[in-house]
């Protein structure tokens, strides 16, 4: 298991503080802003950093991510950069955790073997593999955990207490709970709908349990964080930077943006 997701989730618990997880897409909108976002996360709030591997039919994920994704492989990101990405952000930060997110295609084509051994050297902590559900998961899972890294599984509010426990099998990290039925960036979550499934998880489990998909605004940053032990905040960060793509200080906007997210989860 990855210690320095251990330590972050230690370090929050005996603060009183949840955990704010952002993701951002690898190479978007180019290699050398998205260096610049990546460098400026930890200190603008992020806790955890979720780094999205590029791939050109992303089933999972809504219009905003797709299209983070199409802009980075126009400019050239595949595994290899984004594994540059994560080994330029060690060398200025050794304390946050890094979460490469993406489908399976890509590191079948790159050798999973190989990849999990040059993910976890260039300095990245777990892996959210979305496609790939604990039963397929053999060909990536026990090269993961002997190089170290944690396969984080996804729970969906469709999973039922028969299902739960072969997600929690061979689960490490924390556990990523997707708070609407959809796509990424589709629709807002419902707080209520998804406290008492996460209370009952929690009972199963004693892996953190962060909720993603559907929470954009501060406001359900602070709802969420009351429910879950962290909360994911990925299509809006994604979206405005899209939005302000062409403007210099890009990365100092983004800041910006992210540590609205984190204020609101003491609010």
């Amino acid at each position: 298991m990855s210690q320095r997701i251990i330590q972050r989730f230690e370090s929050l618990t005996s603060r009183g503080q949840k955990a704010l997880v952002t993701f951002v897409m690898a190479g978007d909108p180019d290699l050398s802003a998205s260096t610049e976002i990546l460098s400026a996360l930890p200190s603008s709030g992020a806790d955890i950093i979720e780094i999205g591997m590029p791939f050109t039919d992303p089933m999972a994920d809504g219009p905003a991510i797709q299209s983070a994704g199409l802009r980075a492989l126009a400019h050239g990101t595949g595994l290899t950069e984004v594994l540059s990405l994560v080994q330029q952000f060690r060398r200025h930060n050794q304390d946050t955790p890094i979460i490469l997110m993406g489908y399976f295609n890509p590191i079948l084509a790159y050798n999973p073997q190989k990849f999990v051994q040059d993910a976890a050297s260039a300095g990245a902590d777990g892996l959210i593999i979305v496609d790939l559900p604990p039963e397929e998961s053999n060909e990536i899972a026990p090269h993961a955990r002997a190089a170290g890294l944690d396969m984080i599984r996804l729970i969906t509010p469709t999973t039922d207490s028969a299902r739960l426990p072969h997600i929690l099998t061979g689960a490490s990290g924390f556990l990523y709970y997707v708070s609407i039925a959809g796509v990424t960036g589709s629709k807002s979550a419902d707080v209520n709908a998804v406290a008492d499934h996460i209370a009952r998880i929690k009972t199963q489990t004693r892996l953190p349990v962060v909720a993603g998909f559907g929470i954009k605004t501060p406001a359900d940053v602070s709802a969420f964080s009351r429910i879950a032990d962290g909360v994911v905040v990925g299509s809006a960060i994604v979206q405005y930077i899209e939005q302000h793509q062409k403007e210099t200080n890009l990365a100092q906007r983004v800041s910006a943006h992210v540590s609205a997210l984190k204020s609101a989860m003491s609010a």
